[in-house]
C-alpha cells in the first residue's frame, strides 16, 4: 500500500513577493542578508543598477527589490525607497534580533510579546525600510 501525502493539511507555497526599490540596491541586499538572514537568489544588473534581485528566507517566503529607476513616476512601480514595511514570520526572534543587532540594524521596537502571544521586533534598515519579525504565523485557515 502507497501512501501520497495529505496536501489538505500542507500549506501553499509562498505567492505574495513584495517589492520595493533602493537608492543602493547592492548595499540593501548585504544588509538584509548579514542583518536579517535573507539569502540571495538572484540579482540581474550591472554595476550600482540592480534590474531585479530576489531574496529568500530560509523559513519561506521571500522579497523582489531593485534600483530606483530614473524618471519613473511615483505611484507607477514598486514601492519607493524608506516606504516599504513586511511582517517576516520566524520560529526564533530571539536569534534574528542578536543577528540584526551585530549588523547595526536600527532596533525600532525591542523584543516583547504582544497581547496576542506573538514574540516581536521591529528594525529599519539603511533605506527607512520597516521590518517586523515575529512568531505569528497567522491564523489556521
Amino acid at each position: 500500500m502507497t501512501s501520497t501525502p495529505d496536501t489538505a493539511k500542507q500549506p501553499p507555497a509562498p505567492q505574495v513577493w513584495p517589492t520595493l526599490r533602493a537608492h543602493d540596491a547592492r548595499a540593501l541586499i548585504r544588509f538584509l542578508v548579514d542583518a536579517f538572514g535573507f539569502e540571495e537568489t538572484v540579482v540581474y544588473g550591472d554595476g550600482d543598477m540592480v534590474e531585479h534581485a530576489q531574496l529568500s528566507r530560509p523559513e519561506g517566503g521571500g522579497i523582489m527589490l531593485g534600483s530606483v529607476r530614473e524618471g519613473q513616476e511615483n505611484g507607477t512601480g514598486p514601492t519607493p525607497p524608506g516606504a516599504f514595511s513586511a511582517y517576516v514570520v520566524t520560529a526564533d526572534p530571539d536569534a534574528v534580533h542578536a543577528r540584526a543587532k551585530a549588523a547595526g540594524a536600527e532596533i525600532i521596537t525591542d523584543l516583547h510579546v504582544t497581547d496576542y502571544g506573538s514574540r516581536d521586533f521591529a528594525a529599519r534598515d539603511p533605506e527607512g525600510n520597516r521590518w517586523y519579525f515575529g512568531t505569528y504565523p497567522g491564523e489556521p485557515r
